[in-house]
């Protein structure tokens, strides 16, 4: 039986590829005009994990911002959020690059080298750009087997994956790449996006999506050169080995150049039907310091330590995500360009907030975007083990809340929110040292159950805080929302308070001699926590105390100090 005949092309912009999820919740995939054409009717992407969604909206961004070159300001802007995504002009830009969105042309492939070969000829297994495969552990990926082939829809997804998120490690050394060593070339680190602790706006569709994320060329705080940029597809098909030197010390250009960044070489093989193997080496390096004005969709942080390294003023990194810290634990950093209890630490000009979050604060004073208009900010990220040869953890989260906490000149409820955050973070800390302190009565280690009761406090707080943060509506007096939140905190904090006394037992009751840090031998029992604990709430949230303070239990200060040793 005669095998079929190889494809002469796999056109993204005709084929399905794209999975989507639809505003009525069912899910297909659509190719790069359908899902322009469709995007009002489109919730949004889904990738085959969160980073892929990350790769693939920056992928419809590049060729948008192309598209209509620009918009150059917020005029242009607000027509296109008043009209809606021009399709005319999308359909004739893709149909103008038709070509180079060939998965399988034989000289320009889509984001790849079609000349990358090895000395010895090797491909290498479908694993090295599945991001859920880690190499060498296959017992961690619901792959249990690998990954033998891919369809051409979904090795098109991976393929962006790994220009934006492979992993470091060493790579495939390829004929032609002056960087090959014994075959091999050495780290380089990770593709650019996972450098990033990324941050995008959602809307309600995936049309509102693009557009919210669609930056202005006359953006102040971003480097952006339209002459220069372009997108990987409008540039000469890369060879082995990394761009002249000169010319990437000239690079990023603009948003398009950075969203389309070759940070790998790749090419895809197949067999007419599927793709069977890939050649993944290094690409084009792009270093993460001070790219704080090319780089929207990540906040930044001031790091001391390199500025000593290099002996330079001002050094500037990608704030990435905390594994275990919910989105909205970090607003102040996405809200106002500080985390709680910056100023203590003389940290509040060292954080640089994402400029997609300044962007749309503009928005909310030069456009008619509406100030109770909703958006979710999306926070994805990998984080990579191992000397960054794997991706151990992806963090998905998001905070939704009202445009005007972002507004450019009223800052009253933005900070709001902040300090909201600073009483939820005070009182589940106390959480933590009244569980700490009724485990020391007991003669129990104290810091597992401190961690076990923040963990606890924090998750019963989760979903009141988004949804008292989503329900803020722009005329709301400031006061007022803070005073509903210190409420609603104190009621559930103490009712997690209730438990862990009912909870614990008979020796904490009988209590114990105790050392302070002072060195002090005190009597501490569940009593005497319970009354600090209640104490130290109160204070922290005082908007939710009784008018009239009730006194300290005695001898309140002497109990504090073994607490305080437990912090």
């Amino acid at each position: 039986m005669l095998s079929e005949p190889a494809p002469a092309t796999f056109d993204l912009t005709q084929e399905p590829w794209l999975p989507v999820q639809r505003c009525d919740g069912g899910e297909e995939e659509l190719s790069l005009l359908d899902v322009f054409a469709q995007a009002q009717n489109v919730r949004r992407l889904v990738g085959d994990v969160p980073t892929q969604e990350f790769a693939l909206l920056r992928l419809l961004l590049a060729i948008l911002h192309d598209a209509i070159d620009g918009p150059a300001d917020i005029t242009d802007w607000q027509e296109l959020w008043d009209s809606g995504l021009p399709i005319d002009r999308i359909f004739s830009y893709l149909d103008q690059h038709r070509e180079r969105f060939d998965l399988l042309h034989p000289s320009q492939p889509f984001y790849q080298t079609a000349e990358l070969r090895t000395a010895k000829g090797e491909v290498s297994t479908l694993d090295r750009i599945v991001a859920d495969v880690p190499n060498g552990l296959p017992f961690f990926t619901m792959r249990g087997r690998g990954v033998e082939h891919l369809p051409f829809a979904e090795a098109a997804r991976w393929l962006v994956h790994a220009h934006a998120f492979d992993t470091s490690g060493i790579k495939t050394g390829v004929v032609g790449d002056p960087r090959v060593k014994g075959g091999r070339v050495y780290p380089q680190g990770v593709a650019w996006a996972g450098n990033l602790g990324c941050v995008f706006v959602e809307g309600d569709t995936l049309s509102q999506t693009l557009l919210l994320n669609l930056v202005a060329f006359d953006t102040d705080n971003l480097r952006i050169k339209p002459d220069q940029d372009r997108p990987a597809w409008r540039r000469p098909p890369d060879g082995p080995g990394q761009t002249d030197e000169l010319e990437l010390s000239r690079r990023p250009a603009g948003i398009r150049d950075l969203y389309t960044w070759q940070s790998r070489r790749v090419r895809l093989f197949h067999d007419g039907r599927k793709v069977t193997g890939v050649i993944l080496t290094y690409g084009d390096p792009l270093a993460p310091c001070n790219r704080h004005q090319h780089e929207p969709m990540t906040a930044w942080r001031r790091s001391p330590a390199q500025e000593k390294k290099y002996g330079l003023a001002q050094v500037y990194l990608p704030r990435e995500h905390e594994v275990s810290r919910s989105a909205w634990r970090g607003l102040g950093a996405l809200v106002a360009g500080r985390v709680v209890g910056g100023e203590q630490r003389g940290e509040a000009a060292a954080i640089v907030r994402p400029r997609i979050l300044d962007w749309v604060a503009r928005l909310t004073v030069e456009s008619d975007l509406p100030s109770e208009f909703l958006i979710r900010a999306r926070l994805i990220g990998a984080h990579y083990g191992t000397q960054q040869s794997v991706i151990d953890e992806i963090t998905d989260d998001a905070v939704t809340m009202p445009v005007v906490l972002l507004h450019a000149h009223d800052h009253r409820l933005g900070q709001t929110a902040i300090d909201a955050v600073y009483d939820a973070e005070e009182a589940v800390g106390i959480l933590g040292d009244f569980a700490a302190d009724l485990a020391r009565a007991g003669g129990d280690e104290a810091e597992p159950r401190k961690e076990s009761a923040r963990h606890e406090g924090f998750a019963a707080l989760d979903g009141a805080f988004r949804t008292w943060l989503a329900a803020i509506k722009p005329d709301d007096d400031a006061q007022e929302l803070r005073t509903a939140w210190q409420q609603r905190a104190y009621e559930l904090v103490s009712r997690l308070g209730d438990e862990l006394l009912r909870m614990a037992g008979d020796p904490a009751w009988e209590g114990r001699v105790v050392e302070s840090k002072k060195g002090q031998s005190l009597w501490l029992n569940a009593s005497a926590a319970d009354l600090l604990f209640r104490a130290r709430l109160r204070a922290a949230l005082p908007a939710a105390r009784p008018k009239e303070r009730e006194p300290l239990p005695p001898d309140v200060g002497e109990v504090s100090d073994p607490v305080e040793a437990t912090s």
